[in-house]
């Protein structure tokens, strides 16, 4: 595997510190967050420079019950070809179910979620990796991922699905060690036992993330500072193994360049000391992988019953329905809550008019909405679906004025093109409504 070194994740919020950090060998970048014919300056720039940019997807699913989407992994495909990408990288979860494979309505959760470690997902989860290998041209790695609940009935430690899963169809391992920390303290599983488990000749970089601690309950939630149990993990990691890359992921809440030189620094330490722990003892180094199992796949009944499965844990999330047997329902509480959160805050970043409109009301009026009507088309259509919710409900407290900003700018976004500025225009199109209506 390609060294990479040290990098950190770029945003378009710390382009610039990014370009003036010292040390840094290569980022990685959202890829549904990129245009290929219209990629940032700044990533042009440190491409020029000879910074290796990786692209990270976020939306291919491929712990899902359905194969993964041609057009999301021709979409990967072309951002790696665009960048000079060596690999590209996603990550183990399932992010939608339900649809045609279940006869259920098609559910998005807006975030990853896990992917039940047992032999029926794990024959689902390397067939569709196979697909996505074959799509791809670089190699690709999957990451694992951090979880608020556990799977009832669970066949498979971590270590286990993850050395199978690599064994099988040769794909690299992204290895976040915050989510390890995660995982250590919402499931109660030991890092050490989870790292002695791996594959980690299969390593293809580490990423380091902060997070924080709330009733309990460990969120990752990639903006606040690295916590010294996540840096010890790393330790250990280094110690057993020269990971080809190490990246610090950061998402919100960025700090000033500084803080961040400050966290990749502290970064390169905690390898370093592992590095130090090593010398002698015959630690790992990273080595070529090939799949030893074509495998014929998984059929449609095992599809099937995963996707069962996953749509009522998507459901019970995201539209209210009961909690599925054997799930520690305060957790699925915690996690329904932590979805609708993160909504929130995506619909409002990706319609930056609507907490400017509403105001203080924002938040409360749209956690309301979520919590039995979950999004079904991305979070631009999530946007409108929400302001034609409050439109219909009026809910107390929005004056005449609210309402007309928010019929405005419903109106302005609904349709097929942007609302022409004239008034003739803007009257034959209300007059077709009308009509259209009788």
């Amino acid at each position: 595997m390609r060294r990479l070194g040290t990098g950190i994740g770029w945003r378009p919020e710390i382009a610039a510190a990014v370009e003036e950090m010292p040390g840094i060998e290569w980022v990685e970048a959202v890829s549904e967050n990129l245009c290929p014919g219209h990629l940032p300056d700044s990533l042009l720039r440190l491409r020029e420079r000879g910074v290796t940019v990786v692209p990270h997807g976020v939306s291919l699913g491929l712990g899902g019950a359905d194969r993964p989407d041609a057009g999301r992994l021709a979409a990967l495909a072309e951002r790696a070809e665009v960048l000079g990408s060596p690999l590209v990288t996603e990550h183990i979860a399932f992010v939608r179910a339900g649809g045609a494979l279940t006869a259920s309505p098609s559910l998005e959760a807006g975030h990853l979620l896990p992917v039940p470690r047992t032999r029926d997902a794990l024959d689902v989860l390397c067939e569709n990796v196979r697909v996505a290998q074959a799509a791809l041209p670089v190699p690709l790695a999957v990451e694992n991922i951090a979880a608020l609940v556990s799977w009832p009935d669970e066949e498979l430690t971590e270590g286990q699905f993850l050395y199978e899963l690599a064994d099988r169809t040769g794909v690299r391992l992204l290895i976040d060690v915050a989510n390890l920390h995660t995982n250590h303290v919402n499931r109660g599983e030991d890092p050490a036992e989870a790292l002695a488990g791996l594959p980690l000749e299969a390593i293809a970089y580490v990423h380091v993330a902060g997070g924080f601690e709330r009733d309990g309950v460990w969120h990752d939630s990639h903006a606040h500072p690295v916590a010294r149990p996540v840096l010890d993990i790393l330790t250990d990691l280094a110690s057993r193994v020269a990971p080809p890359g190490v990246l610090l992921e950061r998402d919100e809440n960025f700090p000033s360049g500084d803080e961040l030189r400050g966290e990749v620094e502290a970064i390169r330490v905690a390898v370093e000391k592992g590095r130090a722990a090593a010398t002698g003892t015959g630690a790992a180094a990273p080595t070529s992988r090939t799949g030893t199992d074509a495998g014929s796949g998984a059929d449609d009944a095992v599809r099937q019953r995963l996707g069962l499965a996953q749509a009522a844990l998507l459901s019970a999330l995201v539209a209210g329905t009961p909690v599925p047997e054997g799930f520690d329902r305060v957790r699925l509480g915690v996690q329904a809550r932590a979805l609708a959160g993160k909504r929130a805050d995506v619909v409002g970043k990706v319609a930056p008019e609507l907490p400017v409109i509403l105001g203080a009301r924002y938040r409360p009026a749209f956690l309301a909405y979520a919590q039995d009507r979950p999004m079904t088309g991305g979070y631009r259509q999530d946007a409108l679906d929400f302001v034609a919710h409050v439109l219909r409900t009026a809910p107390g407290g929005e004056g005449p004025g609210v309402r007309r900003e928010l019929r405005e700018w419903w109106l302005e976004r609904s349709g097929p093109v942007p609302r022409s500025a004239r008034p003739g225009a803007r009257l034959a199109r209300a007059t077709r409504r009308v009509l259209l209506r009788r």
